[in-house]
């Protein structure tokens, strides 16, 4: 097709290039080829979504234009009302529709403004568009012009939260979470309270701002409102905790420094105290390889539980084991390889050469990544991480503990569900009805809690994000002024039937691994808890409250 466009002066678009970025090498030496005098018609357009897998070359060949929501919510609703005519607003006869435009416009900007805030704000980011604005207000337009044919003075409001929030907007939300999110704050912005003129409807008011809907229906009367806004606003006004912002700086700051970091370590020269990089690298992978500990004998620890009669939390114990020998052994093996390329006894590789690299910035190194459970620590991080996992699957072999870090674990799915099967086993119950239910104990010190229960088990090391905990009342509350993961105190974790498990004044909250939460294929998250609060639900929905089982810091 590209050189059928070149020989006839045709214009080739090729839509979203980053589906298939392997293919876009082939592209590129295409592209070598149309040096040699293509026809003076003939156009190339790539359309993309920023990945760091586009080729260079082609990116030097080409005209780069970006497109981009505007930056903040004054700006987006704006360029949503530029494209309103009076003639839109009175194409509807119902009073309703006029308010409810403004309302989608609204909606429209917050869901955009909250990706500004990366992890708190979406799971996955999403790229909602004017095509999106358009639609929902077509569906405005379709549902009320028909309420008010049929002299129905009442509004479907369940059918519009419904085809906004699952269809059109929701249609590209892929993360559970992400979706409650989009309902959430539908229900927080579209119902008969926009219209109670006892109590005014607000999205948002303090001291210096007021989001409000206008007194006047009239376009100039949306526009001077849009208009009245503050160019800059604060992420209290998508709901969020003002600590969302130091997120989304610190953020930036550590791509920044990271990406310095890399093009640093590119160039050759010395490490720190004028030693040889080949030197430090050689001195850190033997420091490393040193106090790495000796494998587990699965066959010994396998035959001793058999013996005494092997539960479905040991099978789960071998499983964990042989997984973190396999860790240790391409830990062993590559430090030592490194050691010896670096001396000249063997030829350096790929693997090695980003072995060497993770050690001299201090990341951990691909290899043992993909082996390990997910993580974003930094490697002196992440080795403290290592050996207390040891520690903890040590203890583990002599005895269950009575406290278990969770964090320890590489799928900690799998210990969960041992425990339901445990639960099953004792009542008798069905494994298809059960589910887990948390309870917070007011512990913080594992060495206060002197037995297992009965059923389930006490977990320690989770940390919480979007909100904090209140010792006294033992409920979520708000976090405080720059603390943005505070720790959990030891949790409860109780197998139970479906039908047997009433919760009220509890937040379904979801715990992941790490702070990147889930990702576009959903992985990310471990299981929920239901921790107790007198706020409703929908509060921290939008602050973005989760529970972690690692802390980056």
């Amino acid at each position: 097709m590209i050189e059928f466009g070149v020989s006839r002066g045709h214009w080739v678009m090729l839509h979203n290039c980053h589906l298939l970025t392997s293919w876009l090498r082939t592209l590129e030496k295409l592209m070598e080829k149309l040096d040699d005098k293509p026809h003076k018609d003939f156009r190339l357009f790539l359309t993309t979504e920023p990945t760091e897998a586009f080729p260079i070359g082609i990116l030097q060949r080409s005209l780069k234009v970006v497109t981009e929501p505007p930056n903040g919510l004054k700006l987006n609703m704006t360029a949503s009302y530029s494209r309103i005519s009076p003639e839109l607003l009175s194409a509807c006869p119902h009073p309703a529709f006029a308010p409810l435009v403004y309302v989608t416009a609204f909606f429209h900007a917050v869901v955009q403004e909250r990706r500004k805030y990366g992890k708190v704000g979406w799971n996955v980011p999403y790229d909602f568009n004017e095509s999106d604005f358009s639609t929902a207000l077509l569906v405005l337009h379709t549902y009320l012009s028909k309420s008010c044919a049929n002299n129905d003075k009442t509004i479907p409001w369940s059918s519009l939260r419904y085809l906004i929030g699952e269809v059109i907007y929701g249609g590209r939300v892929t993360d559970a979470f992400d979706r409650r999110t989009v309902s959430t704050y539908l229900d927080e912005y579209m119902g008969d309270f926009l219209f109670d003129t006892f109590q005014k409807f607000h999205f948002y008011r303090d001291a210096n701002v007021d989001y409000r809907l206008p007194d006047d229906n009239t376009l100039d009367a949306y526009v001077k409102m849009i208009e009245s806004l503050p160019a800059v606003n604060t992420p209290t006004v998508l709901g969020l905790h003002p600590n969302a912002e130091i997120g989304y700086y610190t953020e930036a700051s550590t791509r920044a420094l990271r990406n310095l970091i890399d093009m640093q370590v590119s160039k050759s020269g010395s490490a720190a105290g004028g030693e040889s990089r080949e030197a430090y690298v050689a001195q850190l992978a033997s420091d490393i390889d040193a106090k790495l500990p000796e494998p587990f004998d699965l066959l010994l620890i396998g035959k001793q539980k058999r013996e005494l009669g092997i539960t479905p939390t040991q099978v789960v114990l071998l499983q964990e084991l042989e997984r973190f020998n396999a860790l240790l052994r391409v830990m062993k093996i590559s430090l030592r390889s490194l050691q010896q390329a670096l001396v000249g006894e063997i030829g350096m590789n790929n693997e090695l050469e980003d072995l060497e690299k993770s050690l001299l910035i201090g990341a951990v190194p691909s290899a043992w990544r993909r082996l390990a459970p997910a993580t974003q620590m930094a490697l002196p991080n992440w080795l403290a991480h290592f050996k207390r996992r040891h520690e903890q699957y040590a203890q583990w072999v002599i005895e269950e503990p009575v406290v278990m870090w969770l964090s320890g674990l590489h799928v900690v799915e799998s210990y969960l569900k041992a425990l339901m099967q445990v639960a099953c086993r004792q009542s008798g119950w069905p494994l298809d009805n059960m589910t887990l239910f948390t309870r917070v104990t007011p512990h913080t010190n594992p060495e206060d809690i002197k037995q297992r229960p009965d059923a389930g088990c006490y977990v320690q090391g989770l940390f919480m994000e979007g909100a904090a905990w209140d010792y006294d009342k033992m409920e979520l509350r708000h976090q405080d002024s720059k603390q943005l993961v505070v720790e959990l105190p030891i949790l409860q974790i109780v197998p139970i039937e479906q039908s047997r498990l009433k919760l009220q004044n509890t937040f379904r909250t979801p715990i992941y691994i790490t702070q990147e939460r889930n990702n576009k294929m959903g992985v990310g998250i471990v299981f929920e808890a239901d921790l107790p609060t007198t706020m409703h639900a929908s509060h921290w929905v939008l602050q973005g409250c989760c529970l972690l089982l690692q802390n980056a810091s």
